[in-house]
């Protein structure tokens, strides 16, 4: 198995575990990336990007699933830092006919730390209606709150996209792909997509589905809206091979990238808003991200989880390190990215072979100890 691209001496530990989920937990292809201080330390790829056939190469790029929540998410940021959104307003200031059916007391902040009661879709669509951004804004609008809105976590696995994208919308008169692409990517030089140019198919690798379903009626930690939410537009990880996919805007699930491309984005994250002389954020539009939003048993996932601005924050269940100023999220199938504020960190996982998992697994989560044992030196 021949690991490709470079790694610092110190961080040794990265790349032996990165050899070791191909050895030892499976992968196919992969690749994986650490910055330190907004430089790469880590930038490795390996395996085959189609499996039994083309290998992974340095820019190949792959749907990345829920990592996209935190690119779309950094573009609400963007705006609240330039004083264009408030956290504290309702949707609808933004979105006229939001309101309807009892959202009127849906706010920014409940959008982005999955309070907003708006988890999945009702009534339920086809995958197929995510690609007519226009009808599916207006299908959320007219939706009625699950829960009250603001009181307690379910995520948002889907649903959340829309609603941010429709933000930005209103707000720019840009689609949250166009925002995304002229705002972070080409200021960054970050190879990462939302809603992908035909002439990047060519460097597109194949994922490999996990053949399972996410929740049924007998998961043990299976909650009142998890198969509801998660029925609401039933996927099977076949979508992404689909050029309509590909082209459609879905900003919670739609993104293609590779590590490298996360961990450019997040690196401006991990170092308060401004990496290589390129400052996009604040220091006080970066640290809102790790004020606590929401703490408990998430309705959806079943697990107890804490919410800052638009990412998941360390806990109990995810400790993620010696550091407070850390944040995280992943994608369906074990894409992983961590970013630590403290200490200017990230970690950033992207592969083909799909666990049936929400919430990671053992192959994203030993990349991202071995870089702190990296870090401890």
């Amino acid at each position: 198995m021949s690991i490709h691209g470079h790694c610092d001496e110190r961080f040794e530990p990265v790349r032996e575990a990165f050899a070791a989920n191909f050895e030892e937990r499976g992968d196919v292809g992969a690749s994986v990336c650490v910055t330190l201080e907004g430089e790469p330390v880590v930038d490795l790829w390996g395996g085959e990007a189609v499996k039994g056939g083309a290998p992974w190469e340095e820019d190949t790029i792959i749907n990345v699933y829920s990592t996209t929540k935190t690119m779309a998410s950094l573009c609400l940021l963007l705006l609240a830092d330039r004083g264009e959104i408030a956290w504290d307003a309702p949707v609808a200031r933004y979105w006229p006919g939001f309101e309807q059916n009892g959202k009127a007391g849906v706010l920014v902040r409940h959008v982005m730390s999955h309070t907003a009661g708006l988890s999945g879709f009702d009534p339920a669509i086809p995958v197929e209606a995510l690609y007519d951004w226009e009808g599916i804004a207006a299908h959320v609008a007219a939706q009625a709150p699950w829960w009250e809105p603001g009181t307690r976590s379910g995520y948002h696995a889907v649903t959340q996209g829309v609603l941010q994208g429709e933000i930005v919308r209103q707000v720019t008169g840009r689609s949250i792909g166009t925002f995304f692409r002229e705002e972070v990517a080409l200021p960054l030089g970050a190879d990462f997509h939302i809603g992908l140019d035909p002439q990047h198919d060519a460097r597109v690798a194949e994922l490999i589905p996990p053949g399972k379903a996410l929740f049924t009626e007998e998961s043990p930690s299976v909650g009142e809206f998890s198969v509801r939410t998660m029925s609401s537009c039933d996927m099977t990880g076949e979508e992404p091979k689909t050029p309509e996919w590909r082209r459609a805007e879905i900003p919670a699930a739609g993104g293609t990238s590779n590590a490298r491309g996360v961990g450019r984005v997040h690196s401006l994250l991990a170092c308060g808003g401004e990496v290589d002389g390129v400052r996009l954020l604040s220091q006080a539009g970066t640290d809102v991200i790790f004020e606590e939003q929401v703490s408990g048993k998430d309705e959806v996932l079943g697990v107890p989880l804490r919410f800052g601005m638009g990412f998941g924050l360390k806990s109990e269940m995810f400790p993620l390190g010696p550091n407070e100023k850390v944040c995280f999220w992943g994608g369906w199938g074990g894409s992983l990215a961590v970013i630590d504020a403290d200490a200017k960190l990230t970690v950033s996982y992207v592969m083909n072979r799909m666990e049936p998992d929400l919430l990671g697994d053992l192959r994203g989560g030993l990349l991202v100890f071995a870089a702190y044992q990296a870090l401890a030196g």
